[in-house]
Parts: C-alpha cells; sequence; structure tokens
C-alpha cells in the first residue's frame, strides 16, 4: 500500500528481504486517492442502483488529472527532468466503471501510454529514499528527502480527506 514503514529499521528490512527473494517495489510516481471516490461511489449506488454516475466519473477524472499534472511537474523540480510514470490504481469499481474514460483523457492530453516494463526502466525507479516515515509516490519521497520542496508537501500525501469537502460541496 505504498508504506514501507515509519522506522529505518522496518524500511530497511522490506527493502532488504524483497531483494532477497528476488522481488523489487513497484513504485508509483502518480498517487491519488481513487479509493475514497470508489466508496462514495459505492455508497451512493447502494442507496440508489440507478443513481447517475457521471458526476463521480467527473471528478474522479479531474482528481488524477490534477494529481498527474502535481507529480509531473515535481519529477521535473526535484529530478530537473521529466519521468516515465506510473499512476496508482486501485482495483475497485470506479476504476472498473471508468478506466477506459481516464486512459481516453490521457491520451487526449498528450500522454503517451507505456506497459509497466518500459516504465521501469526509468533510473527514478532504482531510487531508494531514505525517508520516514517511508513510502508514498516515489517522486514525492525524493522531493521529501531533498527537503527544500519538502516544506510544501501533504502528508500524507493522498490521504483522502483532501478530497471529502469537495466532494461534499458537489453532493458526491
Amino acid at each position: 500500500m505504498l508504506k514501507e514503514g515509519n522506522t529505518a529499521t522496518k524500511r530497511d528490512h522490506v527493502r532488504g528481504f524483497l531483494k532477497q527473494i528476488g522481488y523489487r517495489i513497484g513504485h508509483v510516481t502518480v498517487d491519488n486517492s481513487d479509493w475514497i471516490i470508489d466508496q462514495r461511489l459505492a455508497t451512493r449506488l447502494q442507496k440508489d442502483p440507478n443513481a447517475d454516475t457521471k458526476p463521480y466519473r467527473d471528478f474522479y477524472l479531474e482528481h488524477v488529472w490534477d494529481r498527474a499534472q502535481y507529480y509531473d511537474a515535481l519529477a521535473k523540480k526535484v529530478l530537473g527532468r521529466p519521468v516515465k510514470h506510473t499512476i496508482l490504481m486501485h482495483f475497485n469499481l470506479l476504476n472498473g466503471l471508468f478506466l477506459g474514460d481516464l486512459i481516453d483523457m490521457f491520451r487526449g492530453q498528450g500522454w503517451q501510454l507505456i506497459d509497466a516494463e518500459e516504465a521501469f526502466t526509468d533510473a527514478v525507479f532504482n531510487a531508494e529514499p531514505r525517508t520516514l516515515p517511508a513510502g508514498e509516490s516515489i517522486v514525492w519521497a525524493l522531493a521529501k528527502e531533498k527537503g527544500t520542496i519538502a516544506k510544501s508537501l501533504r502528508y500524507p500525501a493522498e490521504d483522502g480527506d483532501y478530497e471529502l469537502a469537495r466532494m461534499d460541496k458537489l453532493g458526491l
């Protein structure tokens, strides 16, 4: 769940264990709060299976696009270059319903979709930030480690609380 531990011992143990058994961490560069939108959508559909899902779709697309722009700009500030992005996607109803729309949105914005094998060739995924607590977007962790940018970073980076007020205002 993007969390590697809240102490150096836990972080280093997790990283060492995964390396020992031939695994690597599947970092994301673009974190988001799709899970909180999914919770609201599922609750709405439980109450009314015929509810209009378009407002949830629109909010979701806007949210992920906003987060993608944020992390893309952050990567350029921290690394001085663009990265091959990986986007956090939870296995949930929201993504099941609107993944096609999300893909279309990114393509429409000029982003080229690549598979994980290609994305993970980017050197950013070899980084092992020494930050604590460890985890979040790899770009976020590197920004925190750099320190100069860290003062503007929110933590947890993509907590659902950040989206709740806007969702409440929209009646979602």
